[in-house]
């Protein structure tokens, strides 16, 4: 499938990338592994885009490339010039820190002075709903209160892309439909998003451009409606 041209409207670009791990097949071998292979397409500013895909589809190992986490060992991955911040479990924590110094940590990472997350510490603290938890450390924390304080230091810092990787179906009902809803605040204000989600209704609700990749492979890429639809007549036929 061709990429569109690079515009100036684009802010991240990728042409032909290819990502490659080396995993354990035996007690002293291992064995290369493509997790993708020869992927193109552009992010446009102000747009939310949808990641689809079956388990071990190469999905997450595609947002840490957005992101700039994983470098292609083929192709590039072209950052016009944006910040971005990547919101997924276990990333850019340290569990023996307290929420508030994670929160400064991760501030720090996303290329924030300290002094500015220390000045938006109160929204960050108000929205995660933490309240006394910001000072414990955050192995005393539950898999939710960690989502919910990583989507909060994103969306308080307000960087140029969000990348948010499952985080939206952690938690309770309550934060779900409240990140929700601040998440589509920020499509509808031209923001930019892009959202890795099994939950194809999120998709849907959230995306008005989705990538369907399996197997590390591009298989479908336009406007969400299509490409769910490709998706969805893919699962009946093919074993999960």
């Amino acid at each position: 499938m061709s990429a569109e041209p690079i515009s100036s409207e684009n802010v991240i670009s990728l042409r032909g990338v290819g990502v490659r791990f080396y995993r354990r097949s035996g007690l002293f071998r291992q064995s290369l592994f493509t997790a993708l292979h020869d992927i193109s397409f552009d992010l446009q500013m102000g747009e939310s885009l949808g990641i689809i895909g079956r388990n071990g589809s190469g999905k997450s190992t595609l947002i840490r490339v957005l992101a700039g986490i994983i470098e292609p060992d083929s192709g590039v991955c072209i950052n016009h010039g944006y910040s971005t911040a990547l919101l997924s479990m276990g990333i850019g924590f340290d569990k023996m820190l307290s929420g508030r110094h994670n929160a400064i940590l991760n501030g720090l990472l996303l290329g924030f002075r300290k002094r500015d997350v220390v000045n938006r510490m109160s929204d960050i603290i108000a929205f995660a709903e933490l309240d006394d938890f910001i000072d414990h450390p955050l192995y005393t924390y539950s898999s939710g209160m960690r989502a919910r304080l990583g989507f909060s230091v994103a969306l308080k810092l307000d960087p140029d892309i969000l990348l948010v990787d499952e985080a939206l179906g952690v938690g309770d009902a309550q934060f779900k439909a409240k990140s929700s809803e601040v998440m589509q605040q920020k499509i509808q204000s031209n923001r930019t998003a892009v959202l890795v989600s099994h939950s194809t209704d999120v998709i849907r609700k959230l995306c008005q451009r989705t990538v369907w990749i399996d197997h590390g492979e591009l298989c479908g890429m336009g406007p969400t409606d299509e490409v769910l639809s490709k998706y969805h007549r893919f699962l009946k036929i093919e074993p999960s």
